[in-house]
């Protein structure tokens, strides 16, 4: 099953999900807040720190390295305005918010993140059934590692073709997979009484 689940049980498996997901919130207001580099840097030598402690660190990495196109655009965007430094912190704040979102799905089960998130929405009722925005939250988280692994897929079909390098090449054909598999899951959840 492709899932951003750890399947190696460690310690934080067993913590609250509301817990963590609070955590996690207090965790990125308090790293946005804080200036300069060397926070940053910390926090993400903390996040780390942590992955690797739970013996999660190769999956937490590997999740990571998905955001080096975003850092590249980054670090070009502010060495070409001048703003080598900020560009570094932002990269750092970037990374360690990441990380630590990363912990959080790697060491909760998606249904208990669907039931935090359920709790939480039970004042909009009136406007939004808790159970459709709950859905919503666990597509979401879900197909994070389906569009991965589409991702790879297309770049090794592009590789097998071209000496070229991949990256905007396939962004269109990864958008359509994308709207593909959305249409996909609308059918499915109109087949079974759900909204699509």
């Amino acid at each position: 099953m492709l899932t951003l689940t750890s399947e190696r049980q460690t310690r934080a498996h067993g913590w609250p999900a509301g817990a963590k997901l609070a955590g996690l919130v207090l965790w990125t207001l308090v790293l946005f807040q804080l200036p300069g580099l060397a926070p940053a840097m910390a926090a993400l030598a903390l996040a780390a720190l942590a992955a690797f402690s739970l013996g999660i660190g190769a999956d937490w990495l590997r999740l990571l390295r998905m955001l080096w196109p975003l850092a590249l655009v980054l670090a070009l965007w502010h060495l070409a305005t001048g703003t080598p430094r900020d560009g570094a912190i932002a990269i750092a704040r970037m990374l360690a918010a990441v990380g630590a979102a990363n912990l959080v799905t790697m060491t909760t089960r998606l249904a208990d993140m669907q039931a935090v998130v359920q709790w939480l929405a039970r004042p909009l009722s009136p406007v939004l059934p808790p159970q459709a925005l709950a859905l919503s939250v666990a597509l979401m988280i879900r197909f994070v590692p389906v569009m991965l692994l589409r991702w790879e897929a297309l770049t090794m079909a592009f590789r097998a073709r071209s000496p070229r390098p991949a990256l905007w090449r396939i962004a269109i054909p990864a958008v359509l997979a994308a709207l593909d598999d959305a249409e996909h899951v609308a059918d499915a959840l109109r087949a079974r009484g759900g909204a699509g």
